[in-house]
Parts: structure tokens; sequence; C-alpha cells
């Protein structure tokens, strides 16, 4: 199926769960955009900071079943695109992380189940896989989960529980109607982004720009967020599509063609130096260092500033380090995927370009004031 057919189809009322969030609001900003649904509603615990016209946004807690329930049967949602998660952090409350995204996540199966929801996408994490320390280069869907002893993020572990559950649900014995799936993003960027872009301009402001720790030579994947939200919106028409056709009294897809089922790692399609991608949202804010100012240290030397940063800022409470040994961790692994199952299955490409999307992620940032140390009279101001 083309992309404009999947585009067209009324994928009929479609709830959006943490749909005031970053990845939330730009899937229900795309699905509105391309008049997808019949109707949109929004599930959250906020409400949204900006609200999108003809969206019906109501607050509520996906943690109560009974209200869930109550919730679901009077709406009567065709399908769910489950995105509510709390923030990863790297003091992420453990408890919160396993309420929400594991007894949230089987909360929302359940009650999708019992009132007749035909589609469920899951926004998973493409960290699910990883180890945070062992290298991954062009890993698919093949990789097993890690999660754990094995998983040093608790939140990693809770991510990958949740996905596990969502694909077991897919077309249960109890309830065969009910399609899922699961959509892994790798390192999401954006307008409106809060825990990528606006940290890394803050190294700018403070004058780290000369400083990098490694060798650069670690490929990244980094995905734009409208590339992801595309990416849910293919998933769910796909979905949709299977649940007609079977209705309809026609074939299964075949196994190398189904989506129901099944996780699809999603990204840019276009992995990058760790530090040059840095260096690109430096740049678009202004930054000036060439190559010749650098100064490059070892990835051992970096844990090792890391560590005494970490013990003196722990001593004197002083809140969290300008450089953490999870950070340098970060920075000098190789991390990116292969996604010719998502381009083969749900003909998904992305739409916005890595500089596109650094461009004018910078520039939102910026506007919105939350990069630490920019200058004042940024904020509220448009940058060409």
């Amino acid at each position: 199926m083309a992309d404009s057919e999947k585009q067209i189809r009324s994928l009929g009322h479609v709830l959006v769960t943490g749909g005031s969030g970053f990845l939330g609001h730009h899937i229900v900003s795309l699905l509105s955009s391309r008049k997808a649904c019949s109707k949109l509603t929004v599930l959250d615990l906020k409400p949204p900071a900006k609200p999108v016209a003809g969206v019906n946004y109501e607050q509520g807690d996906l943690t109560d079943y009974v209200a869930m329930l109550k919730f679901f049967g009077k709406h009567k949602f065709d399908g769910v695109i489950h995105t509510a998660s709390p923030l990863m952090t790297a003091s992420s409350n453990r408890d919160l992380a396993y309420k929400v995204n594991v007894e949230g996540t089987k909360n929302m199966i359940r009650v999708a189940q019992e009132t007749g929801v035909k589609a469920f996408v899951y926004t998973s994490s493409a960290s699910v896989i990883h180890d945070t320390t062992s290298d991954l280069i062009n890993a698919n869907e093949t990789y097993p989960l890690i999660m754990g002893k094995e998983q040093p993020e608790y939140y990693t572990t809770t991510k990958a529980q949740a996905e596990m559950h969502v694909l077991a649900s897919n077309r249960s014995p109890s309830h065969p109607k009910l399609l899922t799936t699961a959509i892994r993003p790798s390192a999401m960027f954006g307008e409106g982004d809060v825990q990528l872009i606006p940290p890394g301009l803050s190294a700018y402001y403070r004058g780290q720009t000369k400083f990098q720790i490694g060798d650069n030579e670690n490929l990244f994947d980094f995905t734009e967020i409208t590339n992801v939200a595309h990416a849910h919106h293919l998933a769910l028409a796909a979905l949709m599509a299977t649940r007609e056709r079977e209705d309809g009294g026609l074939a299964a897809p075949l196994n190398h063609e189904k989506v129901d089922g099944e996780a699809f790692f999603i990204t840019n399609d276009a992995p990058v130096y760790f530090f040059d991608f840095a260096r690109m949202c430096w740049a678009a804010a202004g930054d000036k260092t060439t190559p010749a100012q650098v100064w490059v240290l070892s990835k051992d030397f970096g844990l090792f500033i890391a560590t005494l940063m970490e013990w003196i800022f722990f001593l004197f409470r002083l809140g969290k380090p300008n450089l953490t040994r999870r950070e340098v961790r970060y920075t000098c692994m190789t991390r990116y995927y292969n996604i010719d199952k998502a381009k083969r299955r749900l003909g998904y490409r992305p739409l916005v370009k890595l500089d596109e999307g650094i461009r004018k992620g910078v520039a939102d940032a910026l506007y919105r004031g939350v990069v630490v140390g920019q200058p004042p009279e940024l904020k509220g101001k448009k940058i060409q």
C-alpha cells in the first residue's frame, strides 16, 4: 500500500495517550493536519501547552483501571497510540516508571480489549536491545531484549516489559480482534524537545565546544520527531487496513508483510558521528569553533573527570554535575540501527532530514528559552 493511501485512509476515532507531551503532540498535530481521523482524542495528566484545533483533550490517570474502562467505554475508540511515559532521567523514579510504563500499559491493553478497540500502537524505545555499554552496529529487530540485571537502566527494563505485553496481546485467544505493534525510535529530537537539544546547547553557552571526548568515530542514530510521528501513523494505518481486510473475509498478511505483533526500529536512516551532531547543533546556535581548535580527550580521561565531578557534587550536595559517567559512555558509544523492516512493511521513509531538523529544533529551543545559559534576549526571538 502506498504512503498516500495510508494517509487518506480514515482511522476512525483515535486516542493518543500522552498527547500533550513531546512525541504525543507531534503525532496529534500530524494526524490532524492529514485529516486522518474522524475524531481525535488526547488523554494526558496535564493540559497541552499548545492545543491543536479540533482535538478533544481530556485529563486522566491511565493507571486507574476503573476510570479508564469508563473513559474508553464512553468514547468507543477505534485505535490507540500509546505514548504516555514519565521522562527518562539518570535518577528516574523506579516505582513511577514501573507503575506508568508497565502497569499503565497493561491497563491500556486490557480496556482496549474490553471495549472493542481494533488497533493499538505502543511507543517503545530503541534502547530495549542495548546494555548501555556495548556497541550496536546496524542492529535490527532480531536482537534480544535486554532487561533485569543485564540492563543498567531500570526505565528501559520497564519499556521492554511493556513492549512484551503489548506484542503478546496481539490476536490474543481471549480477544483475537485487537491488533498491536510497537515502534522503537532512537534518540528523538526536534521542536518541543526538552531532553536532547537543550542540554547539548547549554554546553555551547558554557564555552565547552572546544572539548571532545573520544575519537568521534562512533556513529549514532538521532531521529527527528516528525519522522517518529509519521511512523506511528503508518503503523496504525497498517493495523487498521489488516483488520479491515480480515473483517471483509480477505487473507491476513503473509509473515514477511505483517505489522501486527511486530516491533520496528525508527531512525532518520542517517547515522552520524556523535560529536558531528553536537557541532551541527552548536553551529546552528552560532558557534564558530573550527576542528583545529578542538582538544580531544580520551574516553578513560573523560570517565575519570566525570567520576571526580560526581563525587564532588554528591559530597557538597551541588546537584547534577555538568559531566557524568553515563554521558561519557553515551558520547563514546556506537549505536545505530537497520530500519529495512520498517521500510518494507510500513512503507516508512524519513520526511525531515537531519540538518533541517537540527536547524528547526535549535531555533525552537532558544525561542522557548529552555537552554541553560542562553542569552535572555534570545527567548521569544525568531531565528532565521
